[in-house]
């Protein structure tokens, strides 16, 4: 077996497991998580963002501070 023939069944296998997914229910399925995750995400960044709100604009004024300073 050579190094071309490989290449060509991982390919292939490949390519079969996408039109699976295209087909079958499991691509279904991994949008659904996606979507249930990027929800949770959301649920969770923004509640935190806004109940370290201070303490984000200070560490930020601290950074640009810094930043146009040179020095810290």
């Amino acid at each position: 077996m050579n190094a071309l023939q490989t290449i060509d069944d991982v390919l292939t296998a490949a390519i079969a497991r996408v039109q699976s997914l295209r087909t079958g229910e499991d691509g279904q399925t991994l949008a659904e998580y996606g979507l249930i995750i990027s929800v949770v995400a959301v649920g969770v960044v923004v509640p935190s963002m806004l109940l370290f709100r201070g303490a984000l604009a200070s560490a930020f004024g601290s950074a640009t501070d810094c930043i146009n300073r040179v020095t810290c």
